[in-house]
């Protein structure tokens, strides 16, 4: 087996993936790193393959201090990177690195998240933490602010890509700060994917005066509205409280049987895929309800669909409208960007009993389909569903999409700031036995909070290793981050504790309190912010006497 090499000194880089150049440097500011081809002597030579898995890569070893990073695009160097640095110590003048080879057993793992609720840069005014037709209250800059910290973490850890509702609003920058943000996360290896709805939630352009702004095109052209089957909104059987759908610019929505509001989102999908440098689109049919006109309802003649939206399901989207349309507007993106990840969503509940079974025979082969699953379905799905279901599915290849383990499911203090690792690790074990290609989960809130922060890394550890036990995560992950072994345990018990009961005897909070704070105070720096931030969660449940 090829040897361990200890890189220090004069070391040379050639490849030009100056983010993996920046990281070696920070990580060993006293080595001497220098860029170009050496003749001799220490030397990293980083390279992609394109015959690799996206994000898969190998660190080989040769004689003289030299290593080989190969990697699966730019994701798969900047993690061998990453990994290279993780392993070798913490030493600035030193770097020891051995022989590595890992691929990713789920390919697309993503962060799902809208503008306003993303809050990772927690030093401004107006954060929000729920909602779908919010304007955005943070100082213009917060959103390249929130997003590059989130790209950060997701670079560092394996994270594929982060969904966008509201990617473009004039209020935080419109074009230039969108453009940005794609610039920060390509050279990152993060894919970026806005998200948009067939003619609903703003079109491409999300807020503001531009001719791809759905508002904007209506007032324009309102020969194209919708006629709403009735009033915008849904309910979540999931969530203890009702959810609100203030009438507003962004409650508009366009026909989508009208060939005009097709041929418009065609151009925009074409505008968007050229003007950024996006790593993807995320396209719903619109969840808030459907165009009630003659030609949608004749294109509609689907009992199954139609019962949907009349009982429990309460179903506010059509998956014919989606059938329909998205081909169009996946073969407009693919056409400027042949590499996106064009994500079709395929609503809620309805994995194991298709609608428009039909209609989905047309959807393009090479769409990445995500089914969405709140907690109760979750329950039945986790046990029902079967790898030869889905092989079998029309639809390839799919994905599965959280709806719950977030503030869209649960009591009043919703799941947007509990521990969920275990959640995610289910989800992505029970996914990749039964051939689900990839797992989406909510990722708004910041990983300064420890319990948000560490469910994260479940969620991303997960879905690289699916067939990762749960005792080797606590070493591995839970354990290095909390204190010890012991601690990680105790931290997990008192979190599960928490987050299980709504309403807690004030003695019993305040003896956790106390232990989280003591523990904080034993700790080192990392470990003593994760305790804190729970010492903190617990403290103000505390002082609201429950």
């Amino acid at each position: 087996m090829p040897a361990a090499v200890v890189l220090a000194g004069t070391v040379t880089i050639e490849g030009a993936f100056p983010h993996a150049v920046r990281r070696l440097r920070e990580a060993c500011p006293r080595i001497d790193w220098r860029q170009g081809r050496a003749a001799a002597g220490a030397a990293i030579t980083l390279a992609a393959d394109p015959a690799m898995k996206e994000g898969a890569f190998r660190v080989e070893t040769g004689e003289g201090m030299t290593v080989k990073v190969t990697g699966g695009g730019i994701p798969g160097v900047i993690y061998a990177v990453e990994d290279m640095i993780a392993r070798g110590g913490a030493d600035p003048a030193r770097l020891a690195v051995s022989p590595r080879d890992e691929t990713p057993g789920m390919l697309y793992r993503t962060f799902w998240t809208w503008d306003h609720s993303t809050n990772w840069e927690l030093s401004q005014v107006g954060l929000q933490e729920i909602g779908v037709f919010n304007p955005y209250g943070k100082p213009p800059g917060g959103f390249l602010a929130d997003y590059k910290r989130l790209i950060d973490f997701c670079s560092r850890n394996r994270v594929a890509a982060i969904t966008i509702y509201g990617f473009l609003r004039d209020s935080h920058g419109g074009i230039e700060a969108a453009q940005e943000l794609c610039r920060y996360a390509t050279e990152r290896g993060v894919r970026i994917m806005p998200g948009i709805a067939i003619g609903a939630y703003g079109g491409v352009y999300w807020e503001g005066d531009h001719k791809y702004n759905l508002a904007t095109w209506l007032k324009q052209n309102p020969q194209f509205a919708a006629t709403m089957e009735k009033g915008v909104g849904f309910q979540l059987a999931d969530l203890s409280f009702p959810l609100n759908f203030p009438r507003s610019d962004y409650t508009v929505s366009a026909c989508p049987s009208a060939p005009e509001t097709i041929e418009w989102m065609e151009e925009a999908v074409s505008w968007l895929a050229e003007t950024f440098d996006i790593g993807g689109i995320n396209i719903e049919s619109g969840d808030y309800g459907v165009c009630g006109c003659d030609r949608c309802v004749a294109r509609r003649q689907n009992a199954a669909e139609a019962a949907r939206r009349k009982d429990d399901h309460g179903d506010s989207w059509s998956h014919t409208d989606m059938a329909e349309n998205f081909p169009k507007l996946y073969r407009a993106a693919k056409a400027k960007k042949p590499d996106l990840w064009v994500y079709c969503e395929m609503q809620w509940d309805n994995l194991l009993d298709p609608v428009a079974s039909a209609a989905q025979t047309r959807l393009p082969q090479g769409g990445v389909y995500q089914h969405t699953a709140n907690k109760s379905f979750w329950r039945k799905l986790r046990t029902a569903l079967t790898r030869d279901y889905v092989e079998k599915l029309p639809t390839q290849p799919n994905v599965l999409r959280c709806q719950f383990a977030c503030q869209w499911n649960g009591d009043e203090r919703t799941e947007r700031y509990a521990f969920n690792a275990k959640t995610f690790a289910d989800m992505a074990g029970v996914g990749a036995r039964d051939a689900m290609d990839g797992l989406t989960v909510w990722g708004e809130a910041s990983a300064w909070h420890a319990a948000v922060e560490l469910s994260y890394i479940a969620f991303a550890r997960f879905t690289w290793e699916p067939t990762l036990t749960w005792e080797r995560f606590m070493a591995e992950e839970m354990a290095p981050r909390l204190g010890g072994g012991e601690a990680a345990e105790r931290f997990v018990a008192i979190a599960e504790e928490i987050d299980q009961n709504q309403r807690l005897p004030v003695e019993r909070l305040a003896a956790f309190r106390r232990e989280a704070l003591s523990r904080a105070g034993d700790a080192g720096s990392d470990a003593a912010r994760r305790w804190l931030t729970l010492g903190e969660q617990i403290a103000r449940r505390e002082y609201m006497g429950a």
